[in-house]
């Protein structure tokens, strides 16, 4: 018998759009089939389709899912490339942003859950893919979760692309609130616990399935064991000897309790293997799911329990926004199965009405890599780098222009300015060869070679401190330098300069005692202080007063003896009233009795300026002024008038991303390779030659890795975290670097890796109370898929780079993806969806 599905109206309408060579955004809720358009597709492709999906995990069931059906499908995740010449390929987005950027798009480009385009961290990808997709390439955008599709229709058609809306706003299975307090069900007066014996009254009452959604792992496991150990169960489920060792004994106990926890610290083969596949088949009563894995559920249960409105990401205490709520409570009710799915509430957790789609904004950033890489690809073709950066951010999805920082220089009139800013405006420019500018394509001109706005704007605030010398000349004042008194010069009145030592104001503030000219000659002197220290008498001197109490408060053994002979004070309570004094004994006299000695302070430490002419002086009269290129600048009040924000090219500039002119420098290159901040953890390693190649490959490891795999130390710390700190000096640009290194990075990795590639170590060793099966897959996962982005980069002339390419190659076949290992197979009986027996108590 052959089973025949008739389209619904509007995925006839989206199909006959694409036909007719339209983009479509696709707009229907979570189960209504908004994947069968693209599956009606499939046999009229005229070309290589891609079809992209959020999580590795959903592209895995789909590559499985088209194949059973006998399609060429291909993979490309990263994690796995395969069979890429494939008519259909699924894929996550980011690993198709290469070839957009080099206009290589597919025929199809399907885009499922768009509303990421709004995501702080992945937004940026799937703004610029969309943006950028050749015209030849059409696109098919879908999601339940967006409230303004018809805003991003407007944006496509207004960089020229002929897209249309199809909208199906109808669940195909109705979705009602279940009040649990208010269930006349009751539980077994043996069930004990807040949620046990909410969740008991509705499996009585005929809601399970029950899919719970929890804030944090440890939250879910704790919640699924009470679930199992207090809600009654009328058949136990079985399951195979390759499962129950797949799952270990305390997920089997749960699993034969038809009641599973589902997060990242699985492993893929208990999750896809088995949790996911007994969920789907109807066996499990109960799921309980951290939100945070939310996007990654592939299957639905007739009820949806959110537990909270907070959930744990990374280090971070998150928000569930609406949208998130609707995607969640969108997976209650079962397609041909259900009349109704539930969302099931108490007074303290979310409610249906609070779940909405999401008013599609774009994230704050831009995509910096891909910025960059169109600046590269500007230079190769002999166009202006900025002009290039500007054009496409005209085409981002934004109801205004996003600045880049380059605006004012350029004189672009679309975005507000200093009137008559600009090369646009009559400005003098420079084009042709020298100025590596194409024709129709000049360079604004600044004789200062700076087109960052922000870049001038400081320039010319710098204001160069100048002193005035001791020849009354201005020069550029030098950083202070440190010396001696006996070196230094003081001003006595403006532009008469004496040394320091013949100012009494120089050492009136040094010592104690009567200031005094100290001969050195017929005609120099120098002041110092005189103090009497002693009387002579016939057995010897004494110390005067002063001097006699500073020795019985600090020098006890000495204060014992009253007197003593000349040589003897002069060796051993000479240097006390000198120390005391802060100066160094220069001479010494009788006045009477009275012994008379002198102090001289050329010797105290001191900072002075050093001018031309070789002379120490001490605060000179400074003056301030602009860089000299821009005393005669005609463009110095617009700079002094531009804001210092930081703008994307003034980051750019000081990350040593991009020369003066916009063209990628070195690093700059590196940087636009990959996503977020990890060009900048590479390229940084590769700066540094002693950085073995090998150990950079293995500690690549830590720039995914997040915070889990740094336990009690620091998160940015290791080699590969301090060296960017170095180098970037612990800056904080949103969504690249955090303290200086990636926000993704996650210390501890790196051994963990180095430990199962290198030296075999038994994966179950490095298991703990934070780190899991599931996590050290993932970590493997990115590792890889970072390799394997590395080892497909382009080629630069550098060596080091060439060698970390060639170390890559080598090493990403080192692991082998968990989603190419064969899956346990499910018992006959788990084939059967399961009946519960309970009634109504």
């Amino acid at each position: 018998m052959v089973s025949l599905i008739i389209p619904d109206k509007w995925q006839q309408d989206a199909v006959n759009y694409l036909r007719e060579g339209c983009d479509v955004v696709l707009h229907a809720p979570t189960g209504a089939g908004k994947t069968y358009v693209f599956e009606l597709l499939y046999d009229s492709l005229r070309g290589q389709a891609v079809y992209t999906v959020p999580t590795r995990a959903l592209a895995n069931d789909k590559l499985a899912e088209w194949r059973n059906r006998g399609w060429d499908v291909g993979i490309s995740t990263g994690d796995i490339a395969e069979n890429l010449n494939a008519r259909v390929i699924v894929a996550t987005l980011e690993t198709q942003k290469t070839r957009i950027l080099q206009g290589n798009g597919p025929k199809l480009l399907v885009v499922d859950e768009y509303q990421l385009m709004a995501d702080p961290v992945r937004g940026v990808n799937y703004e610029l893919v969309l943006a950028l997709a050749p015209p030849e390439t059409q696109l098919l955008l879908m999601s339940g979760s967006v409230g303004n599709p018809q805003d991003v229709v407007t944006w496509l058609q207004r960089i020229g692309r002929k897209a249309q809306l199809v909208q199906h706003p109808e669940r195909p299975v109705r979705l009602d609130e279940v009040m649990l307090n208010d269930l006349p069900a009751q539980a077994p007066g043996s069930v004990r616990g807040y949620w046990p014996r909410l969740i008991a009254r509705a499996l009585f009452a005929g809601l399970g399935p029950i899919l719970i959604f929890a804030p944090r792992r440890n939250y879910a496991e704790e919640l699924a064991r009470t679930l199992a150990a207090a809600v009654p169960l009328d058949d136990p489920l079985s399951i195979s000897q390759e499962q129950a060792t797949l799952a270990s004994e305390p997920l089997s106990r749960l699993l034969r309790s038809r009641i599973a926890f589902h997060h990242s610290g699985l492993s893929y083969a208990v999750r896809a293997g088995i949790i996911e596949p007994l969920a789907k088949r109807g066996q499990l009563r109960v799921v309980v799911a951290t939100m945070g894995l939310a996007a990654g559920i592939n299957f639905s249960m007739r009820s949806v329990l959110i537990t909270g409105t907070t959930y744990q990401a990374g280090n971070l205490q998150l928000q569930v926004r609406p949208d998130e709520l609707l995607q969640m409570f969108g997976r209650a009710g079962r397609r041909g199965l259900d009349e109704a799915g539930y969302a099931l509430v108490t007074p303290d957790t979310p409610r249906l009405h609070e779940a909405h789609p999401l008013r599609l904004r774009r994230a704050e950033s831009i995509d910096w890599p891909s910025m960059l890489a169109v600046m590269e690809g500007a230079r190769r073709h002999g166009r202006d780098p900025f002009r290039q950066a500007m054009e496409l951010s005209r085409r981002l999805y934004s109801p205004r222009r996003l600045p880049l920082g380059v605006e004012v220089a350029y004189g672009d009139p679309g975005l507000p300015g200093p009137a008559g800013a600009g090369a646009g405006a009559g400005e003098p420019s420079q084009s042709g060869a020298g100025s590596n500018g194409a024709e129709g394509e000049p360079k604004p001109f600044r004789p200062c070679g700076l087109l960052v706005d922000g870049e001038r704007g400081r320039f010319v605030r710098r204001n160069e401190p100048e002193m005035r010398n001791s020849r009354g000349e201005w020069e550029r004042q030098p950083p202070p330098q440190r010396s001696t008194l006996a070196d230094l010069w003081f001003e006595v009145a403006p532009g008469r300069w004496r040394p320091a030592l013949t100012v009494a104001s120089a050492v009136a503030k040094r010592g104690f005692g009567n200031l005094c000219k100290i001969r050195l000659d017929e005609r120099r002197f120098q002041y110092g202080r005189e103090v009497p220290v002693a009387v002579a008498a016939a057995n010897g001197w004494a110390p005067v007063k002063w001097l006699r109490k500073i020795l019985q408060s600090q020098y006890p053994v000495l204060a014992i003896q009253k007197s003593w002979p000349q040589g003897e004070f002069l060796r051993l309570v000479m240097p006390v009233a000198a120390k005391t004094l802060d100066g160094a004994l220069v001479d010494w006299r009788l006045q009477g009795r009275t012994v008379i000695a002198r102090f001289g302070y050329g010797h105290h430490e001191v900072d002075g300026f050093l001018d031309r002419h070789g002379r120490l002086l001490h605060e000179p009269a400074t003056r301030r002024q602009y860089p000299e290129i821009c005393v005669p600048c005609p463009f110095r009040p617009q700079c002094e008038s531009l804001d210092l924000a930081v703008t994307p090219s003034l980051a750019w500039r000081q990350l040593g991303l991009i020369d003066p002119q916009g063209y990628p420098t070195r690093r700059g290159m590196m940087f636009s390779f990959f996503n977020h901040g990890e060009g900048l953890a590479i390229s940084a390693a590769l700066e540094q030659p002693e950085y073995a190649i090998e150990d950079i490959i293995f500690d690549l490891g830590n720039l995914r890795a997040g915070h889990r795999f740094s336990m009690d130390e620091s998160r940015i710390g290791g080699r590969l975290g301090w060296i960017c700190q170095q180098t970037y000096q612990r800056a904080d640009f949103t969504g690249y670097l955090e303290m200086g290194v990636p926000p993704a990075y996650g210390n501890g990795a790196s051994e963990v890796i180095r430990n199962v590639v290198e030296l075999s170590v038994p994966r179950y060793k490095l298991l703990n109370e934070m780190i899991r099966y599931g996590d050290i897959e993932r970590v493997l996962t990115e590792w890889r898929s970072l390799l394997r982005q590395i080892a497909q980069a382009p080629e630069v002339d550098w060596d080091r780079w060439c060698e970390l390419r060639a170390a890559a190659a080598r090493f990403v076949t080192a692991t082998q993806s968990p989603a190419l290992q064969p899956l346990p197979a499910l018992l006959p009986a788990q084939m059967r969806r399961y009946q519960p027996r309970m009634a109504l108590i």
